[in-house]
Formats: C-alpha cells, structure tokens, sequence
C-alpha cells in the first residue's frame, strides 16, 4: 500500500509528489496526458513559490526558463495611466525575485526530472483513473490500467476533476464568469519594437485586455470577448490576429497558441472527504488578473505535504489534516475577492463609471500614481493551526535572509518546524523545534520584520508561515508550550 496517492500530474501534482517523496514517503501519481502539456498555461510565479522550489532543489534548474516581472502599468479610458503595479523593493524578503514570469512546460518538465530521481515515487502517465473508492483503512484507485491502494489520495486533476465528482464534493460559485480570449505569441524583432516595455492593463470600457510580457520573446494578450462573439471563431488565426492588430501583424511573430476561456471563480464547499483531498484547480479556480492559479494549486500541496508527512510519522493526530481545508480555503476566498476587486478595475464596461473609476482612482493618490507593491495584496493566514495569541505577524510568510555565509536561511535551517530569534535573543534551554538565530543575517531582512511585528521570536511552521511570535524572550517558552498542546 501506497502512503499517499496523487490523482493528476500538473503543477500541484508533481510538486505535492516531490514534497511526500522528498520526505521518505511511499508515492503514486497518475495523469492521463502522457507527457508535459506543451504549451503553457500559467505565466506567472511569486517568491513563496520559488522558496518551495528550493526546498525542491530545483531552482538553479529553472532559472533558465525565468525572468523577472515587469511592471504591470494600468491605463484608464482616455489613455492616463491610472495605476502600476511593482514589487517590493530589494532587499527581496524571501530571498528571491517577488514576481517572475517563467515558460511553464519548461519548468513542469524540471519538477518531474526531480521526482524521477526519487526511488519511493512511482508515476505513471497515460493512465486514466476511472474510479475512487474508500474505506475506513485507505483509498483505491481503479485506473485503466490497473489498481492501486494507498492511504490517502490528492486531487490534482484539475478543474474538471473526476475525483471531486464522483465523491460529489461541489463548488461555491464566488460569482466571475466572463468569456476572454488566451493569445500567445512568440514575438520577433520587428514585433518587439512594437510592443511596450512594461505589461499593461488596458481598462478600456470597449474591450478590457492585458498583455504580459513573459520570458524572452513570449507575449501573453488576455482579451475580453464581447456580449454575441462566438469564442470557437475568435479563436482562429484570422480572427486572432485581427484582435492583435493593434499592436501586431502576422509578420512580427508566430502564434504560439490562442484559446477561449470562460474564468471563472469558484472554491470547493469541502476540500476533505475522509481520507481523499481536493488541491490545485480542482479545489478552486479564480480570475486570472494577479497570476495567482499556479502559485494557489502550490500553496495547497505545500499545506497539505508537511501535514501528511507528520500525521503519518504518527508525530501528529489525523486531525491536524482539517485545518488544511479550514486555512486554504479561507485564504483562497480573500485572495479571489481581492482578485476580483482588481478585476472590478480592469472590467468595467459602462464608460461614464469608468471615467468616474479613473478620477477616483487619480485623486486618491493626488494626480500621482504610487507603485503599489503586488505581494501587498496576499493575505495571510487568519483561522487554523496558529497561535491563539493575536499578533501582526500570525498567518503571515516568515522572511527567508540571506546569511553571511553566503547561504539562505532554509539551507541552513531546513524545512521543518523553526523557533527564528531576533539578534541578541538567547535560545530557550530545551526546544522541540530546531532554533535558529538570524544575529548573522547579511541585509537585516528579519530584523526589520522582527522590529515591524514588535516580536523577537517566531515560530515557523514547515510551510513558511508564521504560527506565532513572542514579544519577549520570557515569552518563548509559553509559545513553545502552546505548540506542543496544539500538536498533541
């Protein structure tokens, strides 16, 4: 009998196979698809994410197929510039780049080099799973070639999963639905001379459209189709390109793939059902205005890994696996709603409220537009396995520092529970946790995050996030306490 199962090989898949293998757990994961999907669907990475890829020991792999973000600038009806988008200012908290835009086939096929290399994770692709059933011992997967037995099973088979249906586990509709056509193109020279050198919202009541610059010559338009456009007949070259007349012809680049898409925002009603779990785009879908699908569907299996791994080392009660569902479901309905409300400023299609948007907007920030930070728009955690002490710092993303040493700080420190001191912060006398003191630190990354929350001391949970801080150094033991007693 497998530990864990994995129903659907994409980017949650193959992440949550590489964190449950990674961890001496015994592996199998499924996917229909034979091979990588060869063209890309996500375009847009942040620096939680990247931080789990080291964990992976991927990162110098695909930093090939990676590049910063640029600026995403907003332009109103009239062609003003309306809002920008940025990343926080160096130094960089989690020690990396905060927003990346990467080639996804490129990076998919990184991961799965990786997991190959695992001799306890079994994959197999071409396989379709016909059918789950469950018991009060384990899972079974009858798959079109075979049966397979594990413990617990993961979802990953997007947001038509078969899993979720046949265990009738439904969707809250969080109320999104509009039809956009998906365009990418490899650009040549001639073409980039035309195209501008940041990303763009167009917030233009006619046609609402983005276009992301990806890597190297990759350009993504993502365009809003009008009330009667048939999406099929959009979505052929000619009338593609008709569309991306604005900014290109046929002869300044090669369409690399162009798709009609209904987004959508939607959010699984449970995301547990006895020893069977929903992650990725089959646990939630939203609208794609901040990049955030992948990072999400990662988000949840990083949750979700190192809560296995603990329960099933029997280090932990079967329990602890319910405030998975409880915290990523939480933080994926703030998340969309604040999607959502970026939409709200892209999507406005009566022209009178959008002139109306664009002189709000303006004298809110005094006729000068501010950048504002994308990673201030992430929420934090707010309900699950934290500290019942209120704080600043609770639920949020702990800094990783860059150390003197050359090093960052999860190299040294590992991936497990973390208790980080401020500089000068004597470590308690006995600890279940591994202690790590940041008086090393190169750039005063957590310093200005210990000063910020008020706190000397944080206890870090294996997913990076913030269980909870103490104001003191006398307070570190009582933290400690509160942590044994809520893994008890």
């Amino acid at each position: 009998m497998y530990d864990v199962a994995i129903v659907g090989y994409g980017p949650a898949g193959v992440v949550a196979a590489g964190l449950l293998g990674q961890a001496g757990l015994k592996v199998y994961a499924c996917d229909r698809l034979a091979e990588v999907y060869r063209i890309p669907r996500a375009i847009a990475l942040d620096h939680e994410i990247m931080r789990v890829f080291q964990q992976l020991g991927v990162v110098d792999a695909i930093a090939p197929f990676c590049e910063p973000f640029t600026p995403s600038e907003y332009f109103g009806v009239d062609g003003q510039l309306i809002r920008r988008m940025t990343m926080v200012e160096p130094p960089y908290p989690q020690g990396y780049t905060p927003s990346i835009v990467f080639t996804q086939p490129k990076v998919e096929q990184v991961l799965r080099d990786r997991v190959a290399q695992l001799p306890n994770v079994r994959v197999d692709l071409g396989v379709e799973m016909k059918r789950i059933v469950q018991d009060a011992e384990g899972v079974t997967l009858e798959l079109s070639n075979g049966t397979v037995r594990a413990k617990y099973a993961i979802a990953c088979d997007g947001g038509s999963s078969t899993v979720r249906t046949q265990l009738d586990m439904p969707l809250e509709d969080l109320d999104f639905d509009e039809p956009w056509l998906v365009v990418d193109v490899l650009v040549n020279e001639r073409g980039l001379a035309k195209l501008p050198e940041t990303s763009v919202q167009y917030c233009e009541p006619e046609r609402p459209c983005t276009l992301v610059i990806g890597p190297k010559n990759h350009r993504r338009w993502e365009i809003s189709l009008k009330p009667g456009e048939d999406p099929k007949q959009v979505a052929t070259d000619e009338e593609t390109w008709k569309l991306l007349a604005r900014w290109l012809t046929p002869e300044d680049g090669q369409l690399w793939r162009q798709a009609s898409y209904r987004f959508h925002a939607l959010v699984a009603a449970q995301w547990r059902k006895g020893r069977v779990f929903l992650a990725g785009d089959a646990a939630h879908m939203q609208p794609p205005f901040l990049g955030q699908g992948m990072c999400q569907g990662v988000r949840d299996v990083t949750n979700l890994a190192w809560k296995l791994v603990a329960v099933l080392r029997g280090e932990a009660p079967d329990a602890l696996l319910d405030t998975y569902g409880a915290e990523r479901k939480a933080h994926v309905r703030e998340l969309t709603s604040r999607i959502k409300g970026v939409g709200a400023v892209i999507c406005e299609r009566d022209p009178v409220k959008a002139r109306a948007r664009d002189a709000k907007m303006l004298a809110d920030c005094g006729g000068v537009v501010q950048d504002t930070p994308r990673q201030d728009i992430l929420p934090r955690l707010e309900t699950g396995l934290l500290s019942a002490q209120a704080s600043s710092a609770r639920g949020s993303l702990f800094p990783q520092p860059w150390l003197k040493s050359g090093q960052r700080m999860d190299e040294v420190a590992g991936h497990g529970w973390r208790l980080a001191l401020a500089a000068g912060v004597q470590p308690p006398a006995a600890s279940a946790v591994r202690v790590v003191s940041l008086a090393d630190e190169r750039e005063g990354v957590a310093a200005a995050w210990f000063r910020k929350n008020e706190c000397v001391a944080a206890l870090v949970r294996p997913d990076n996030y913030v269980y909870g801080v103490a104001a003191s150094e006398g307070e570190v033991p009582g933290l400690l306490r509160e942590f044994s007693a809520a893994l008890a």
